[in-house]
């Protein structure tokens, strides 16, 4: 008689305790939903994840977080949860040769009454085409898809995709978060990690919300035997410095600089200058942080304070003279000063309206006054004439018309009645009383 389960995978044996020189990570590593930490708006019983566990039935989704936030292990719980076959596949390491042999084995164990959840590490980094492939899968439910990116879904993974799976997200583990993950290493290695107070703030601050890098080097502090508890000092030596999670070309270089952006607008100078030295610090390029206070001074400051646009350029100019650190600290003057000073729109929204006029109102002759007339016959056909030479006019203005015959009059700039463009608005009604005369 022929096996009816002839190569059908049996079901995984459930998992064994770590052996006890495993990795830190792997022996502290959750048996349950209840005990990942820092996701309890996901996991509790009122969050996306908790609700699906409770109705015993999961959708397909992506889990999209920082590093270190407990995806893969959020996804391998889910699966004991509900009683699904895991299994788990990286696009890094993938092709389409992997998939095709997941899906046929998800579905031959749904034949059986055995459904798959098929978990894929760094879903973004399939192209378009082979997220495309999980499609017709994810659709009649040979597989429940559960994706872990640490990029941002709306602009790595297709719309199609999306449309069949909810977004989840996790959050970068917060301080308290990360010391009950220190708490439980300490009771699995029973003694206290070999630092001052001091020292183990610090080492919870250079894990910046990565639970899996705070364990490991955790590990490496219980590796050694020192003759004293380490202060900061002692921890910044003994360990390699954190690199600031920061890729140039990914979702967190525009977070950060539309922080820096908004917070200048906004008037936080102290802010500010934090979200610019998280980029410095970095490794921001600083030639792109001046272009966007520049930016900044002519489009959220503009008038207001005309020594904006002045200051952005000098610091460029101070930074090219300099180099690196020293010329930052002109860097951060600007930023400083473009924070600090008074804001206004007006010039920008008035060069969005002239910009719209000019492209609906096509190719309008001036008036005629202001026609230039280089050639006699030009002069006979009436260009130039009546053109009055405003330095010659009562108080430097003539009040004639500049404007097209078939547009009229146009108003795009309205000075604000912040900073220097208070002024330049009491000008501005001065010359159009005069213009009523």
């Amino acid at each position: 008689m022929a096996d009816l389960f002839a190569g059908i995978d049996p079901p995984p044996a459930p998992p064994a305790d770590p052996a006890p020189d495993a990795p830190l990570a792997d022996r502290l590593r959750p048996r349950t939903l209840a005990e990942v930490v820092g996701q309890t708006h996901l996991t509790g019983p009122d969050g996306a994840i908790g609700r699906m566990v409770a109705a015993g039935r999961l959708s397909s989704m992506i889990l999209w977080g920082p590093p270190g936030t407990g995806k893969t292990t959020t996804a391998r719980l889910l699966a004991d949860a509900v009683a699904l076959r895991f299994v788990a596949i990286s696009a890094v390491f993938s092709g389409v040769a992997d998939l095709k042999k997941a899906f046929a084995e998800a579905r031959d164990h749904a034949r059986l009454g055995k459904r798959t959840l098929l978990f894929v590490d760094e879903i973004h980094r399939f192209n378009r085409a082979q997220q495309d492939g999980f499609l017709p899968y994810v659709e009649d439910g040979t597989v429940t898809l559960v994706g872990a990116t640490t990029e941002n879904p709306s602009f790595e993974l297709n719309a199609a995709l999306l449309s069949r799976a909810q977004v989840l997200i996790l959050h970068r583990l917060d301080r308290d978060a990360l010391e009950l993950l220190l708490a439980r290493a300490e009771a699995v290695m029973e003694r206290p990690l070999p630092v001052t107070e001091a020292a183990r703030d610090a080492l919870v601050a250079s894990a910046d919300g990565d639970g899996r890098f705070l364990l490991n080097q955790a590990e490496t502090l219980f590796s050694v035997d020192l003759a004293a508890p380490l202060d900061p000092a002692g921890l910044s030596a003994f360990l390699q410095r954190r690199v600031a999670v920061y890729d140039k070309d990914r979702e967190g270089h525009y977070n950060l600089i539309s922080a820096l952006h908004k917070s200048i607008r906004g008037s936080d100078p102290q802010a500010a200058l934090y979200y610019l030295a998280r980029m410095l610090t970095a490794g921001e390029d600083p030639l792109f942080l001046l272009r966007r206070l520049t930016r900044a001074a002519v489009e959220d400051i503009g008038l207001a304070d005309p020594q904006a646009l002045t200051q952005c350029i000098a610091a460029k100019d101070t930074y090219d003279f300099l180099g690196s650190p020293e010329g930052e600290l002109a860097i951060a003057q600007a930023c400083v000063y473009l924070a600090t000073a008074p804001k206004s729109n007006a010039v920008y929204k008035a060069q969005k309206a002239a910009w719209k006029t000019a492209r609906e109102t096509g190719s309008l002759m001036p008036p005629d006054n202001i026609l230039n007339a280089p050639t006699k016959l030009m002069k006979q056909i009436g260009y130039g004439q009546g053109y009055e030479y405003d330095h010659d006019a009562e108080d430097g203005f003539s009040g004639a018309n500049y404007w097209p015959e078939a547009l009229g009059p146009q108003r795009f700039y309205e000075p604000t009645e912040r900073g220097f463009e208070k002024r330049i608005g009491e000008r501005l009604a001065w010359w159009d009383e005069r213009r009523r005369r």
